[in-house]
């Protein structure tokens, strides 16, 4: 019986250790196990996007992800949003493969200078890249058929055509030196800036531009198992065998930020946020048009923090609006106003820098604007003039100049009934029973009245 239990224990002791050392190795293994981070950016590269893949590439390396998979299907967008991107890429301690996809998808204008900075560039299959030419959206870009710099046949380079051709030259500069770095076709580089040209996948496999094609995120990394690529000044393989995948796509914040990030939204804030603050100032106590006035304003700064502004055109939309203002409390005829308005225009057409790719606010836009905020403030504020000057209805001062009838009279002095009320009252001319009276001046609870259309000197 001894012998029985004895043998029992050491059973129990050993299935014990076993199931130890299976959670222990199972343990390992998942810490072992390669991590990869998928980031997924579907439209415009701005501001919004830039922070969200600098977020998403920081908690890639805090847990020192093995890869991280740019997910990138982008018509465009900002060039500083786009450098900014490219520095974290460029200074990141973990490889970064951006992955053109699904099918269908596309990496043009911004998405091409972003798939030439990746550690691997890939695409799926039905996809293209190219068409990198820097433009100011919202103006009208140089006519290719005429003379470098111009905007037509035979015409002598103009000041905006310079710029175009200085933004040009620093954009195919800073592609090929990205192709030089990764060791991609810099020729076709050189063309997709220069001349907008674009490539499918196939044909960019070929060229030798990007280094594979891949269905999905799964074969892509099937086909990046094993690899060895180049990582600041070491060589790097990449073992993704199990690995284990994380898809992150952007938030309800990185949503806002990228509505923000438009100079219309931006501009219409900052005028909501004028017209709120005038309404609280012209109409004390309302609060709600000051709190809403204020939050848009707050907005739209921010707003234009996040967007590559002009703040000489930031201090002309405001001092137009002060100007519209200031009008309407102003004799000036309208000239003000005038001032205001063109001041508003002005610095609608300079708000946005034109060289850095981002959309331009369109004229007629900036016309509807000045318009309509004349209006209100106009509107409002002669509404509000107009009641400030007529006479006070209510209270002790809305007595004054009213009429009454005097009701009663003894030696202790004389009552009369004024608005509906009895009132106390005296006067220099004797007071009778029906007699009627006007109010000249309060005194307390006593009004001094004269006889009507008799007003005292």
């Amino acid at each position: 019986m001894k012998t029985a239990l004895v043998g029992s224990g050491f059973i129990a002791r050993l299935a014990t250790g076993a199931l130890a050392a299976g959670v222990a190795l199972c343990a390992a293994a998942s810490a072992q196990a390669p991590h990869v981070d998928v980031l997924v950016i579907d439209g415009m590269i701005n501001p919004a996007t830039a922070e969200f893949f600098s977020r998403g590439l920081a908690q890639a390396q805090s847990h020192n992800a093995s890869l991280v998979v740019l997910e990138l299907d982008t018509p465009g967008g900002l060039d500083t949003s786009m450098r900014a991107m490219i520095k974290e890429i460029l200074n990141s301690t973990v490889p970064v493969a951006t992955w053109v996809g699904p099918s269908g998808a596309r990496a043009a204008s911004a998405g091409t200078y972003i798939l030439y900075a990746s550690h691997i560039a890939a695409m799926a299959p039905a996809s293209n890249l190219g068409a990198a030419t820097p433009i100011a959206i919202g103006t009208q870009s140089p006519d290719p058929g005429g003379q470098p710099g111009s905007g037509r046949p035979g015409a002598s380079p103009g000041p905006i055509d310079t710029l175009h051709e200085k933004a040009v030259n620093d954009a195919a500069a800073f592609l090929r030196s990205l192709a030089q770095l990764r060791g991609r076709n810099a020729d076709f580089a050189e063309r997709a800036v220069r001349q907008a040209h674009s490539m499918s996948a196939q044909e960019a496999l070929r060229a030798g531009v990007i280094d594979l094609i891949a269905d999905d995120v799964d074969d892509l990394l099937h086909k990046l198992n094993g690899r060895e690529i180049t990582l600041g000044a070491s060589k790097v393989r990449l073992a993704l065998a199990g690995a284990q995948v994380q898809t992150v796509r952007p938030d309800w914040r990185t949503g806002v930020l990228a509505t923000l990030s438009n100079p219309t939204v931006a501009l219409v804030l900052m005028m909501l946020g004028v017209y709120g603050l005038f309404v609280e100032v012209i109409h004390p106590g309302l609060a709600v048009p000051g709190v809403a006035g204020g939050i848009c304003l707050l907005l739209g700064l921010y707003a234009l923090h996040l967007l590559p502004v002009n703040w000489a055109g930031v201090g002309l939309i405001l001092l137009g609006a002060a100007l519209m203002i200031a009008e309407v409390f102003l004799p000036t005829f309208g000239v003000v106003g005038v001032g205001g308005i063109v001041a508003l225009v002005v610095g609608g057409m300079m708000l946005i820098n034109a060289d850095t790719g981002a959309a331009a606010i369109p004229f007629p836009f900036l016309a509807g604007v000045a318009v309509v905020s004349a209006a209100i403030i106009f509107g409002f504020g002669t509404f509000a003039m107009r009641a400030r000057r007529r006479p006070v209805v209510s209270g002790q001062e809305g007595l004054v100049g009213a009429r009454g009838v005097v009701t009663w009279v003894d030696e202790q002095g004389a009552w009369a009934q004024v608005q509906g009320a009895s009132w106390s009252v005296r006067s220099r001319e004797p007071l009778a029973p029906g007699t009627a009276v006007r109010v000249e001046k309060v005194d307390g609870l006593t009004l001094e009245v004269s006889a009507a259309g008799q007003p005292r000197s």
